[in-house]
């Protein structure tokens, strides 16, 4: 049994990623040069809501792209085996900034994973992060560029994410045991 505490609504979510967007926006000189990559699971939907707030914000179509990292995990032994996303970066990562989007960031390993991906697939510019939730317990020395949330929790306690698209609601939940 658990004890689930909500830690962001519907609307802090909308709050938070409009925050995000805006912050991406200002840290890029030129946003013709910036292209947004969410990391399977759930950075893929976060980067298209980031990518249409930045739209609303700046009357910009940002390119987002998706990359899935199960292969170059390293810590697959631990984890289990899991079925491979697709990666799909429509256009050239050569010269862009890159902003990688995740949900949340624990131990770091996803991101540096993410970032052996993106150099098999070109070399941009510069690459940032961006994630909705920053919950310690780096393993890798990695930090994100934009946060949405610091949120402190023990190695036991996890941390849920919902989006509208696939959850049907925006929703970001603090799991602890019992």
């Amino acid at each position: 049994m658990s004890h689930v505490i909500q830690i962001l609504s519907a609307e802090e979510v909308r709050r938070t990623v409009n925050r995000l967007a805006s912050q991406i926006v200002e840290s890029c000189a030129d946003l013709s040069d910036l292209v947004l990559l969410g990391i399977r699971t759930r950075g893929v939907p976060l980067s298209k809501v980031i990518a249409k707030q930045i739209n609303i914000l700046e009357n910009v179509n940002v390119p987002t792209g998706a990359i899935d990292i199960t292969f170059y995990r390293d810590d697959l032994d631990r984890i289990g085996l899991r079925e491979p996303g697709k990666t799909d970066i429509p256009f050239d990562l050569n010269r862009k900034t890159v902003v990688l989007i995740d949900d949340v960031i624990y131990s770091g390993r996803t991101i540096g994973a993410s970032l052996s991906a993106v150099n098999d697939h070109g070399r941009p510019q510069c690459v940032r992060l961006a994630v909705l939730v920053d919950r310690g317990h780096r393993e890798l020395p990695i930090h994100a560029d934009f946060v949405g949330k610091v949120l402190p929790t023990s190695k036991d306690e996890q941390v849920k994410v919902f989006l509208q698209d696939p959850d049907g609601r925006d929703e970001v939940q603090l799991i602890k045991p019992k």
